[in-house]
């Protein structure tokens, strides 16, 4: 990364970093209290976080940050060797050796973490390391990391190669900060076989839960995963084996060379057979591991139901009485979604209506419900029963501004029906509930 590029996005950022007064007062070392200089270590700590988030650094080098990002004209910030240590102090900057050892077991990992509790480093000790790390942005990662794991695995935890796990990390030094960092939280756990050489791979939990132990299962689909990776590779390379010899074969047969052209069509046969070959075992490996897969699916269904049936027979309820409740809550549910399919279409048929309509189709609604029942209250429109005796003019005024508010238009009596229909409904499910708890 470049540090004029870093230089820029500062002076981008910080608006006043080219004001000489205002510069001085910040390059300045702190003294006195710390409420004296909390406001310039908070500047300077959330200036190296922006930085590292905008150009994506997960490391940083105390020395690289002390004289290239801030250099001011040969002049270099004289706090920043306290701002680094009491980072490091809060938790926001870790060091390299205080990550736990993915490799180890559980009861070494926890004894690090206490010898990291009771020994704290020196401020020297933290600016000669050649990198820090950055928890927020690590812990971000971590995330991130998890998030597309997610996105192609849909059990609780997922078994990766190494490699595999590299690539998404972004590089081995970010893999092992990432896989440290989980398995100090519980999240990951290493993996590894000894075979012909060595596998490595990890198990990462992709729910909240911590990840499980490992099993045989593990280091078999750990196994299969690898050899669907290298059978890829080889896949990869027979193919641009099998171009080049077909270019070479086109090329001699252009050129009347037809010895050589006969012998690059040997070596393209040849390598067309590998590449079936290679195909066959690979279609076979991942048909194992959708077995696999699908034996997991089945067993997770199959605990469902065991669950589901448990709780029906502890609770005395008959399979009947179950469905009947489920198709009673399926039709409420679809009476909610009729009546918020009319208001919607009440809200956009409204739009159109003008007042002079809204006022006529309002006195024919009045006449209506007067030849009906003369002693009908409309309470929504905001009318006491005090006030029956006041002027017809304000009485039609305030239903009118009733009605608009309950947008009632061409759709009113579509909306009473189904209205209607949910509260029918709703006595029907009460009364069910009440036959059950008797």
């Amino acid at each position: 990364m470049e540090s004029e590029a870093v230089r820029e996005f500062i002076r981008r950022e910080v608006k006043d970093w080219e004001e000489e007064a205002i510069a001085t007062a910040r390059f300045k070392a702190f003294s006195g209290q710390r409420s004296d200089w909390e406001a310039r270590y908070q500047f300077w700590r959330d200036l190296i976080l922006k930085v590292a988030r905008h150009f994506h650094l997960l490391f940083i080098s105390p020395s690289q940050v002390k004289k290239d990002w801030f250099n001011r004209g040969g002049l270099t910030p004289l706090c920043l060797d306290h701002v680094l240590f009491l980072m490091y102090n809060e938790g926001d900057i870790i060091r390299s050796v205080d990550l736990v050892d993915p490799t180890s077991g559980r009861l070494s990992q926890l004894f690090r973490k206490v010898k990291h509790m009771m020994v704290r480093s020196t401020s020297a000790e933290v600016m000669f390391e050649d990198h820090l790390i950055l928890l927020p942005l690590l812990k971000d990662k971590t995330v991130e990391v998890v998030k597309v794991l997610s996105e192609s695995q849909w059990t609780s935890s997922c078994v990766i190669t190494m490699k595999k796990f590299q690539d998404i990390c972004g590089g081995t030094r970010e893999a092992s900060a990432v896989l440290s960092y989980l398995s100090g939280c519980g999240k990951a756990q290493y993996l590894s076989i000894s075979k012909k050489e060595l596998i490595e791979g990890v198990k990462v939990s992709l729910s909240a839960a911590a990840v499980s132990g490992t099993t045989s299962l593990d280091l078999d689909i750990l196994h299969l995963t690898w050899t669907t990776e290298n059978l890829q590779q080889q896949l990869d390379v027979i193919d641009q084996r099998c171009e080049v010899s077909k270019k070479a074969a086109l090329a001699s047969l252009n050129s009347g060379n037809k010895k050589v052209a006969l012998r690059h069509a040997k070596a393209l046969k040849l390598a067309s057979e590998s590449r079936e070959k290679c195909i066959s075992f690979l279609n076979r490996v991942e048909e194992v591991l959708s077995l696999i897969a699908n034996a997991e699916s089945t067993k997770k269904v199959s605990e469902a139901i065991q669950i589901g049936a448990r709780a029906i027979k502890e609770n005395r309820i008959d399979v009947e009485e179950v469905q009947r409740c489920l198709q009673e809550l399926g039709d409420s549910i679809d009476s909610q979604k009729q009546v918020q399919e009319a208001l919607a279409e009440s809200d956009t048929s409204y739009v159109d209506i003008e007042d002079e309509d809204i006022e006529e189709e309002f006195r024919k609604l009045e006449l209506e419900l007067g030849n009906q029942n003369p002693h009908i209250l409309v309470s929504q429109a905001g009318v006491d029963t005090a006030a029956g005796e006041t002027e017809a003019s304000e009485s039609s005024k305030s239903l009118c501004d009733a009605l608009s508010d309950l947008k009632l238009a061409d759709n009113a009596a579509r909306g009473s029906t189904i209205l209607n229909s949910t509260g029918s409904k709703r006595d029907s499910i009460s009364k069910n509930l009440k036959l059950e708890a008797a």
